[in-house]
């Protein structure tokens, strides 16, 4: 009862913030619902709502993502925009004739705020001021691939807390980003203002750079410091920087502006609720698309 108390809670919050953002929006209609979104997609981010596969190299897992941020409604001046965000990060187990049995997923739903303006700062190469504001609620869970169904039982494997657990937070998260055609960088913070398990640092924050190269190629970084779990104190407690290194391609050639090749180098805490305690290193390939 006390979960649903605080999920119904959080879900009155995200649909206050929703209505009176939207009561601050001049467009007509009302609503009219568009991918094109203010606030573009963080590009190395990997828990940026989004469409992508991406094979693990090292080890036979797969990350398959699906979700999207949309624009519920954009003001008459395209500089201020509410919109909803919907994800789902799934960990897979690649095993044989073509199966992929889900380790572990996440869910993500919230509403969200944006907002752009023009600026000019001397010296540097930007020209636009960007932010985007998010209320949201994410869920984690294990699945049929962190089953063991000779032993009938979970793979309790290094977990610190008895399988199956709960994993529910509740969050607020501000980047704002410094950008101009070519190039990005932006900063956030982060807000835990309940999560299960309890004694979850509510703090972190990331940071990020975006650099286009030629021939429609990109780098880009994200970093975020994430607390550490400590199974001996229950709790966290000081900090690792998480790392994700990524260098695209957008398809723009052969029409396809919208979907990137990608080879990411991923290093720190991994981004599985269901792992959140875990320190992990791996490479990916794969694709990614930006709706």
């Amino acid at each position: 009862m006390k979960n649903i108390f605080h999920l119904s809670k959080a879900l009155c919050i995200l649909t206050a913030m929703l209505l009176i953002t939207l009561n601050h929006v001049m467009a007509e209609p009302l609503l009219n619902p568009t991918f094109n979104t203010l606030f573009k997609p963080l590009l190395a981010d990997p828990m940026e709502p989004r469409i992508a596969v991406l094979p693990w190299l090292e080890k036979r897992h797969l990350q398959l993502d699906i979700g999207s941020s949309v624009d519920l409604s954009q003001n008459d001046n395209h500089d201020f925009a509410a919109g909803v965000d919907f994800a789902t990060w799934s960990l897979l187990n690649r095993g044989e004739n073509f199966k992929f049995p889900v380790d572990a997923i996440d869910y993500l739903f919230g509403i969200n705020a944006s907002w752009k303006k023009p600026v000019s700062i001397g010296g540097l190469p930007f020209d636009e001021f960007s932010g985007k504001i998010r209320f949201s609620h994410i869920s984690a869970h294990f699945e049929d691939g962190h089953y063991d169904g000779t032993t009938n039982q979970w793979i309790q494997a290094d977990c610190p807390f008895k399988i199956p657990f709960t994993y529910s937070r509740e969050f607020v998260n501000l980047v704002v980003a410094l950008s101009s055609p070519q190039h990005r960088i932006y900063a956030g913070y982060q807000y835990l203002y309940h999560t299960i398990p309890d004694g979850i640092n509510p703090h972190s924050c990331q940071a990020g750079v975006e650099i286009s190269t030629p021939g429609n190629t990109y780098l880009a970084a994200d970093f975020k410091l994430l607390p550490i779990w400590q199974p001996s104190l229950e709790k966290t407690r000081g900090y690792r920087g998480t790392w994700n290194l990524q260098a695209g391609m957008r398809l723009n050639s052969i029409g396809l502006e919208k979907v990137r090749v990608t080879c990411n180098y991923f290093s720190g805490m991994s981004r599985q609720g269901m792992y959140f305690y875990r320190p992990e290193s791996y490479k990916t390939v794969g694709l990614i698309v930006d709706l």
